[in-house]
């Protein structure tokens, strides 16, 4: 979808992301900005509890959204002190880098650029989009085993627990964006299935829990 916006950067600051996103307005590139907070997805995933800054720009403009902020971050690397850690890096460090563009910043994917250059290392161009064409496909796959929230789940649902519900939702509509914008469901598709059974069973067994739960209580 043309106007589909997904998650372009994230930011640990404020300042930082609004500094992004007067970047890029400046640039003709729409933004979205929200933040992030910690939910019960990010423990799915195994992610940490901070809060970040999300600056969300629609599919169609991150590969132009990516060669700007490459621009800038070019410019800047003639400027980088000596004793930078990524001076340190292996040759097999720094070509990581360069494939897992996407856990890194702007200015460390264009140094290391630079450091295997001037160590005269080359980058085969065409094996690089090979591997990174490879990488999307990895990262497209669907999280495994959710066993355990399935499980859990269940029983929370059975019961007339909220959570049931929200761990439901959570696996039957969560999706990741991918290093090129476009999004994917995070759990495959008979996880998804479960989810939405397990949703619909909460929302039924809630009232009559809630019933229960005031009758007794009289």
């Amino acid at each position: 979808m043309e106007n589909q916006y997904s998650v372009f950067k994230k930011y640990p600051t404020v300042g930082q992301a609004q500094e992004i996103i007067k970047f890029l307005n400046e640039n003709s590139i729409e933004t979205q900005f929200g933040e992030n907070t910690s939910s019960l997805d990010s423990n799915f995933s195994g992610s940490s509890f901070n809060n970040e800054f999300e600056i969300k720009i629609k599919e169609t403009d991150f590969e132009k959204a990516n060669h700007l902020l490459e621009e800038i971050a070019e410019n800047q690397i003639n400027q980088v002190v000596s004793d930078y850690y990524l001076f340190s890096f292996s040759d097999e460090e720094l070509y990581d880098i360069i494939l897992k563009q996407d856990e890194w910043n702007e200015f460390d994917y264009s140094l290391s650029k630079k450091i295997l250059a001037d160590r005269g290392k080359s980058i085969d161009l065409d094996l690089l989009k090979s591997l990174k064409r490879q990488r999307l496909e990895d990262l497209a796959k669907p999280e495994e085993n959710q066993k355990i929230w399935i499980i859990s789940g269940y029983i929370f649902a059975l019961l007339g627990g909220l959570l049931g519900i929200i761990i439901g939702f959570v696996l039957m509509t969560s999706k990741k964006t991918l290093p090129n914008g476009k999004l994917v469901y995070s759990y495959n598709e008979k996880d998804r299935i479960q989810g939405k059974t397990m949703f619909y069973i909460g929302l039924i067994m809630l009232p009559f829990y809630i019933i229960i739960k005031i009758l007794f209580s009289n």
